[in-house]
């Protein structure tokens, strides 16, 4: 099969359009015709970085969302013809393609009522603000801080908020009607100072994060989303703080299919609360496939979700 692609060629260059073959899937893997493709901050990040060494010729794209065209050996043939949208591995070729290979455990059922555009805009951050939200045991009316308002915490907030959570964020612009329908009690425009917090959920990085530990409770959480706090804050057996690391790409690597299973099986009750409207979304920007390097700058200069349709 030749798939159409977007090729990596060098760090910090625009990719190049080219065409590759697929080979048949192999044992427990599967074919995804894609029809949309969902841009992430990390999609551009590993462009510009290319941390993981990547090769010229290497396909990027980790989110992405179509129609089984093709399964291995193994897998179930009745995964034929369904609607899925799935998050793939930084280190194998990914969904910036027409066609993309993967493992059949790592995709999401699609609701009929939400389209690929949408499924593809869901994956990396809906499942990192899950993975984010399950660090924390549940304590219903505790107070939590939320800063950095992405498309992690704005899914995020409304996960902790519906959990019994009463949810507070520092943000400079989010609107307080946003806040509102989310779900957030309070907007500081600058950190408290009279409050303290059960756990803090950070994404504008440890730095920032650390300055934000002072207004936890003793036995609080602090949970990273973007980079992690290498040493504890407070000094041994006193606050005891607990840190937590969110990196869900990492799970490619270091989970187990017991695990896939579980956040799969999360991901599409997540999708499924999308599709009835109980979860807001933010709607992305389109893009065809051969403006897939402009999509890329419009994610990295204006902040927001673009998605390519294919």
């Amino acid at each position: 099969m030749q798939a159409n692609i977007w090729q990596f060629d060098k760090a910090g260059m625009p990719l190049v359009k080219s065409t590759k073959t697929l080979p048949s899937p192999g044992a427990g893997r599967i074919i995804v015709r894609n029809y949309a493709i969902g841009v992430n901050p990390v999609d551009w990040k590993f462009i510009d970085d290319n941390p993981r060494n990547w090769q010229q010729g290497h396909v990027p794209g980790v989110d992405g969302a179509g129609i089984v065209v093709a399964v291995g050996e193994g897998v179930d043939e009745g995964l034929l013809g369904k609607r899925v949208a799935y998050h793939h591995s930084l280190g194998e070729d990914g969904s910036f393609a027409d066609h993309t290979s993967l493992y059949a455990n790592r995709v999401v059922e699609i609701p009929e009522s939400v389209d690929f555009a949408l499924a593809a805009a869901m994956p990396c951050p809906m499942l990192t603000a899950w993975q984010a939200f399950s660090k924390v045991p549940l304590r219903e009316g505790a107070d939590v801080l939320v800063t950095g308002m992405g498309a992690v915490n704005k899914l995020l907030v409304q996960l902790l908020s519906t959990a019994g959570f009463n949810v507070h964020v520092i943000s400079a612009s989010f609107a307080k009607a946003q806040a509102e329908a989310m779900g957030v009690k309070s907007v500081f425009r600058n950190a408290p100072k009279d409050q303290t917090f059960y756990a803090l959920f950070d994404a504008n990085g440890p730095e920032y994060a650390k300055t934000l530990v002072p207004l936890l409770e003793a036995n609080g959480h602090v949970v990273s989303i973007l980079g992690r706090i290498e040493d504890p804050v407070d000094a041994p057996f006193t606050r005891t703080i607990s840190y937590h690391e969110i990196a869900l790409g990492a799970l490619h690597d270091y989970g187990d299919a017991l695990q896939w299973q579980r956040l799969m099986r999360d991901g599409e009750a997540l999708l499924n609360s999308v599709a009835e409207q109980s979860i807001i979304v933010e709607i992305p920007t389109i893009f065809e496939f051969e403006k897939l390097n402009e999509a890329l700058q419009f994610s990295k200069q204006e902040k927001r979700k673009a998605v390519v349709t294919v």
